[in-house]
């Protein structure tokens, strides 16, 4: 029987094809690292596209979550999604933000900005602090091995990336998130406008090169998400 892998992301509701198009060049990337393993992807936000994925690929497989942090979408929403479009036989892995390899890269590419202090932006979380947990544990592996002092900051709870203090323009921005649309292309650009940000914004870490191998390395573990809520402590 062959092997599958489902890559899902939240994707766009707003405008949901920029996102779907994006998910499946990067699924496409990840397949030539997979050699005998068919790679499909969905986004949650585009009407149909989970279960059109699940009936193209078949009832089981390894469905990889390209989200940044645990908890109640990869533990509960998920299985669920994919139980409802035709795939109760679907494990489901741990998300990628929560593998610890990604957060190896993470700190190579703050050193690789070469910028003097950094910001860490990430989504965060107004109900849970697995998101922030992630964050804080991040910057503070940054800070101490790399001696650029890095905090970390939110969208979507405080500290906000808009209320920032760094004013250094010899500071970089670094988006903890998994792709370039929504949140990285226009919200972390305003926020650092609105809060006299003079320093350079850096790719989103979802769009080094190093990702599509980090995540076929993943798929092939096979690591099932955690039963506990996944938390990164500082």
């Amino acid at each position: 029987m062959t092997n599958c892998a489902l890559i899902i992301s939240h994707g766009q509701p707003s405008d949901p094809k920029p996102a779907e198009a994006d998910l499946a060049a990067l699924a496409a990337r990840v397949a030539d690292h997979l050699p005998g393993w068919r790679v499909g992807s969905a986004t949650l936000a585009a009407p149909g596209s989970l279960a059109k994925a699940i009936a193209a690929l078949g009832p089981q497989g390894r469905a990889y979550p390209l989200f940044m942090a645990g908890g109640w979408f990869t533990r509960i929403h998920l299985p669920t999604r994919l139980t409802e479009a035709g795939g109760p036989g679907w494990i489901v892995q741990e998300p990628m933000g929560c593998d610890p390899v990604l957060h190896d890269l993470t700190v190579d590419l703050a050193r690789r900005s070469g910028a003097k202090s950094l910001i860490l932006a990430a989504h965060g979380s107004s109900r849970s602090s697995v998101p922030s947990d992630i964050a804080r544990h991040l910057a503070h592996r940054i800070t101490n091995q790399t001696a650029i002092p890095t905090e970390a900051a939110f969208i979507d709870q405080s500290p906000q990336l808009a209320h920032c203090t760094n004013h250094d323009p010899d500071a970089a921005c670094l988006p903890y998130f998994a792709a370039s649309l929504g949140h990285v292309s226009d919200d972390i650009p305003a926020a650092l406008v609105q809060a006299g940000f003079q320093g350079r914004l850096l790719p989103a870490v979802g769009l080094a090169p190093e990702i599509p191998a980090i995540i076929a390395r993943a798929i092939l573990s096979g690591t099932p998400v955690c039963a506990k809520t996944c938390r990164w402590q500082v």
